[in-house]
Formats: structure tokens, sequence, C-alpha cells
């Protein structure tokens, strides 16, 4: 008798799935790798050694609390060896295809024999990224048509991990071959990677650029209606709360006001491209996979990134 283990990127996921009518044992992946610094080693010490000192940095997650909720649930993946059939649920944005790359190369490294699978949110409605946007019913019918992943995936999945990884996003951008694999929402999610880099145009990246155009345009009432706009308009990122708040705490010198929501002269300026404000928002100390952001640009003429 074969037996399923359910691997998702998120709590309240894990929920919903376990409403369903599907048999196995659920693991909950939590992490949020589109931010910070990774590592290629998916696991090891050193991996969750960055992962810890970024989280308690930028989110202040005590040493506990990543113990309890991200290494307890790794030791459980860790331990779960019997399984035969692995069935990944990640939804379609950057946050959960950045996760999915990393656990299929956990996975390469440390099941060899299961057979993996990936669930796919394939609706077609505007904005719909995470599978939690789906009924129970198509849930049902997503998981019946699960796509099994062959080798060539598996390494494809591992190798886009490596680079993802390096130091060099050049690298990530010349990767074309995305539909010769059972990925169809990867290559979205590295296109929206690649326009986390700061800009030529103003030093501010694409997520930053349409904060800013948010409150100009459609000119919010409030620092909360703001993040709610942001939010909405920005799914494919599939960023929370928390990340976006960092993102506006990060632009506030360019806001005079946040009730209502009004920029600065020199923000209205930077979001017209009449001047920059790379040199003051340049830190040395953000990554973006294995990146460091600030060594890049993007050209949003030519789509291509730029070392500085």
């Amino acid at each position: 008798m074969s037996s399923q283990l359910h691997i998702t990127n998120g709590d309240n996921f894990t929920k919903k799935l376990k409403s369903l009518p599907i048999k196995g044992e659920i693991i909950t992946w939590r992490e949020m790798l589109c931010e910070g610094q990774t590592l290629n080693n998916v696991g090891s010490e050193s991996f969750w050694k960055t992962r810890f000192e970024f989280l308690n940095k930028n989110y202040k997650v005590s040493k506990s609390t990543f113990i309890e909720k991200t290494l307890k649930e790794y030791r459980s993946l860790c331990n779960h060896k019997k399984q035969d059939q692995i069935v990944l649920w990640f939804g379609n944005d950057l946050f959960c295809q950045i996760n999915l790359l990393a656990v299929v190369s956990w996975l390469k490294n440390h099941r060899k024999n299961a057979e993996i699978s990936i669930v796919c949110n394939n609706s077609n409605a505007k904005n719909s990224f995470e599978l939690s946007d789906l009924s129970a019913e198509k849930l049902q019918q997503s998981y019946e048509k699960r796509v099994i992943l062959n080798q060539d995936d598996i390494e494809f999945a591992d190798y886009t991990w490596q680079l993802y990884c390096s130091d060099n996003p050049i690298i990530l951008e010349n990767v074309m071959d995305y539909k010769k694999y059972n990925f169809q929402h990867l290559s979205g999610a590295i296109e929206s990677h690649l326009k986390r880099f700061p800009s030529i145009k103003n030093g501010l990246n694409s997520i930053e650029n349409n904060l800013l155009h948010i409150a100009t345009t459609e000119k919010p009432i409030s620092k909360k209606q703001l993040l709610e706009i942001t939010l909405n308009s920005q799914k494919k990122y599939g960023f929370g709360d928390l990340q976006q708040e960092k993102i506006i705490t990060s632009l506030k010198p360019l806001f005079s006001s946040f009730d209502p929501v009004k920029l600065t002269k020199k923000g209205r300026e930077i979001l017209e491209g009449k001047t920059s404000y790379y040199s003051t928002i340049r830190n040395n100390n953000i990554y973006l996979g294995g990146a460091l952001k600030y060594n890049f640009l993007y050209n949003t003429n030519s789509n291509r990134i730029l070392k500085l």
C-alpha cells in the first residue's frame, strides 16, 4: 500500500486541507525564503542559522519561536521517511514558488525514491494565486489532477534554486526553458523576483514604485487603506501585512502624511524619475536570495539586470 505525505506552504492552508477527504499526514513548511539571504544547502545547520539571523533581525522572531514553529516542523519532515508519495501544495506567487524550489531541492537529496507531485491553482480568476482561493470542490479536483514530477523536473527545480541562491541574479535571468518542465508558474515568479532589484530609473524597485504610485493615484485616506490596496494590487508576490509594512517603513521619509496618505515633493519627484533615491535607501546588508540587493540595478526598458 502506498502512503502519502502532504507538504503545504502555510498554517491557514493546512487547516483547509485537513477539512478535505484526502488521506495522508501533513507537514507545514513555515518559511519565507523569498526574503532575506538563502543558502543552497536546504536544511543544513548553516542554512537554518542564516535564516534565523534574518528573521530575528527583521521580524523580531525569537529563538524559541523559530525552534517551535519552523525547526520542529522541519524535524518532523525529516522523520517522515516511509511515505512513498509526496504531494506539494504551493501557490503561484513568488512567496510560494521560491519555497517550492527549496522543498524540491531538499527532497531531491533526501527522498530520492519518492514520487513527488504538485497541486496547482489553475483558476482563470484574476489575482488568484493562492490555493486557498479555491473552493473545497476545486481543491479536490486540483488534487486529482496533480502533476507528477519526473527526474528532469526535479533536477531543473534544484538547478533554479541553486541560481536563486547564487550571488549573481544575472545568471538566473538567462533561464529561458521553463516550458519544458512542469512548473507552469515559476517563470512569472522569477520575473517578479528580478523586478525587486532597484531600478535604474529612480533606485526603487517595482514594489516600492507601485507603493508610491498608489499613494498618488488612489489617494488612500489612511496607512491601513494604503496597505490594503497595495496588498491587493500585488498578489503575485504573495506578501502579507508584515512584509508590506516593512516596505512602507523603509519609504517613510517620502511621505508627508499617512492620514490622509500624501507624498513629499521629493517623493513625487522620485516617482516621476526626476531624481533617484538609490544612495539614500541603499543598504549593504539586504539580500534577495544569495545576491545583495543594491549590488545590481534593473533596467525597466530592456528588462535586464545590470551589475554595479
